[in-house]
């Protein structure tokens, strides 16, 4: 497992995708626990899609847990959410991976959580 925390964007996300290639084992699955993360622009989200192409590429799969906040709502608005196997926790991730059946089923059918409903912002208007 990997931790991610921070902001995900143009300055570091090239340096995230060598980590990811260098710590991961060819055949094994990756999870990526995302509760740390903050912020997210589109290099983070096309790192992302190009981690779960050579993972797939290699036999395995790609997971992603704790997505919250602004990275959560980019995956949904960019309609990726649905593409990639999302966990509530990274606790839930791990176990779906130890779980005997997920090794003789598609991966894309361990998708267990849905996307978070973003928060109502309320606007304050000045009466003068």
């Amino acid at each position: 497992m990997i931790t991610v925390g921070g902001e995900l964007d143009a300055t570091n996300a090239d340096d995230l995708e060598t980590y990811v290639g260098r710590m991961r084992q060819p055949g094994q699955p990756v999870v990526l626990d995302l509760g740390g993360l903050t912020f997210m622009d589109s290099s983070g989200l096309h790192v992302l899609l190009r981690v779960h192409a050579e993972i797939r590429k290699q036999g395995s799969t790609l997971h992603l847990a704790a997505v919250r906040d602004l990275p959560a709502r980019l995956l949904q608005i960019t309609e990726v959410w649905d593409a990639l196997n999302i966990h509530p926790t990274a606790e839930a991730a791990i176990a779906t991976l130890l779980d005997p059946l997920h090794r003789r089923r598609a991966c894309g059918d361990c998708h267990e959580t849905d996307p978070p409903v973003p928060a109502r912002r309320e606007h304050h208007h000045d009466r003068r």
